[in-house]
């Protein structure tokens, strides 16, 4: 029965993905997440760790927090009340859709990359990738804890950095010598143009969540006289 409830919550929300609102997503963590609000994050790529705390007050602390466009957050959720709850980011269509299924559902059970669910006294984690600017919503899905308010945001600041991405085609991805061919348009930090060349990456990690064909947006520089890709992302 729990598999039957999962997969009539999926199917509303990826209904909202493909028009580019959802942030339920894929039940089983795929990538369905990043046209709307972002990507699941490398735990090594964050570049801030932030600390949430869920009480049964329904509200989060902070309920507001500021972010820059490309940065990975880890977030630390802590439930320092005696009710279950959760924290769940995304478009607020998609939260309201994912909230309507489970007042339907209460016992569903359900573990997004953008989620984290917390019986009292735990304390979980999220990571996650802001690929753009604008607003990202969170919010606590168990039956009334929404409408009595448990909700926030992320802001995220638009970067003039991520901005100047440079696009480009993976060709080819060696993990074992941690390098990676793409073809890409013009370098201007590096004064060079379009073409299909080898990178070595700063983190082996990135590799992880990389295939051949996919399209990119990345940034190199040179690191002790060798081409290295510092940040990529995939364009789903």
């Amino acid at each position: 029965m729990k598999n039957t409830l999962c997969n009539t919550a999926l199917a509303a929300l990826l209904v909202l993905t493909s028009t580019g609102t959802s942030a339920g997503g894929n039940h089983a963590g795929g990538h369905d997440h990043a046209d709307a609000i972002g990507a699941p994050g490398i735990a090594a790529n964050a570049t801030r760790t932030v600390n949430v705390e869920m009480t049964d007050a329904m509200r989060f602390n902070p309920s507001g927090i500021d972010v820059k466009q490309g940065d990975t957050v880890r977030f630390v959720v802590t439930n320092s009340g005696k009710l279950k709850h959760e924290l769940v980011l995304g478009t607020e269509e998609a939260l309201k859709a994912h909230y309507e299924v489970m007042k339907k559902n209460p016992g569903m059970e359900h573990a997004d990359p953008n989620m984290v669910t917390l019986a009292a006294g735990q304390t979980g984690e999220i990571v996650w990738q802001f690929t753009k600017a604008g607003k990202v919503n969170f919010a606590c899905l168990q039956p009334g804890h929404y409408e009595a308010g448990m909700k926030g945001a992320v802001n995220v600041e638009g970067s003039a950095a991520a901005a100047e991405l440079t696009e480009g085609e993976i060709r080819k991805i060696d993990k074992d010598g941690k390098k990676l061919t793409l073809k890409h348009g013009p370098l201007k930090n590096l004064d060079m143009p379009g073409m299909t060349m080898v990178f070595q990456v700063k983190d082996e990690a990135m590799l992880d969540t990389l295939q051949v064909g996919d399209k990119v947006r990345f940034e190199a520089e040179k690191i002790g006289g060798k081409f290295t890709v510092t940040r990529i992302e995939a364009v789903r």
